[in-house]
């Protein structure tokens, strides 16, 4: 019985293969000038097209008999390297994976993943990945708030609107705090 690779690359590359299968004499006589389809060399030119195709074919033939075989020892060397790393390593990983996984974890997976086991470690770094964006979105407006504050009460400064601060202190007391709160937000974004 031939394998699913023979099976597969002659369907594909043989299917209708010979010409007789996909064009009659009558049809390939009818391609040329009414005044040439009588003339012999049309049928001897019909054979030697037939002939030239059945070699062809045969030569396909060979070629997916020798991509079969050869496919075949890929295989074999695939699966003895395979199994060399299976070896050398925990259970089909090589150690660089391993540690960047543990590192990025910040927990080391005594075993390597699964496909059972991956989409929940998945699932788990995207709702952290999610969390830490929803934290810094926060920590962000906080520090627009903060500058927008800031830069409001420099606003009133700059257009003479002198309102009593809220703490009772000494105006320019409040000016200075406020420029020192404009300074560290600037300087420090994370707050």
């Amino acid at each position: 019985m031939p394998s699913q690779e023979a099976k597969l690359l002659s369907d594909f590359l043989l299917a209708p293969a010979p010409l007789r299968d996909f064009m009659t004499l009558r049809q390939f006589t009818d391609i040329f000038p009414r005044s040439h389809r009588e003339n012999p060399a049309v049928q001897d030119l019909y054979r030697e097209l037939h002939r030239l195709r059945k070699a062809e074919i045969e030569a396909v033939r060979n070629d997916i008999t020798k991509e079969v075989k050869r496919s075949k020892q890929l295989r074999h060397a695939y699966a003895r390297e395979r199994r060399e790393v299976d070896d050398a390593h925990v259970a089909g990983t090589d150690p660089v994976a391993l540690q960047m996984e543990e590192e990025l974890s910040g927990h080391g997976r005594k075993t390597p993943h699964t496909l059972q086991t991956v989409h929940s470690s998945i699932e788990d770094a995207c709702q952290s990945l999610e969390t830490q964006i929803t934290e810094m979105e926060e920590e962000s407006q906080r520090a627009l708030a903060e500058v927008q504050e800031a830069v409001g009460a420099l606003s009133d400064l700059r257009h003479g609107r002198f309102a009593q601060p809220a703490s009772g202190e000494d105006l320019g007391e409040e000016v200075l705090a406020a420029l020192k709160r404009l300074d560290t937000v600037c300087a420090d974004p994370a707050g």
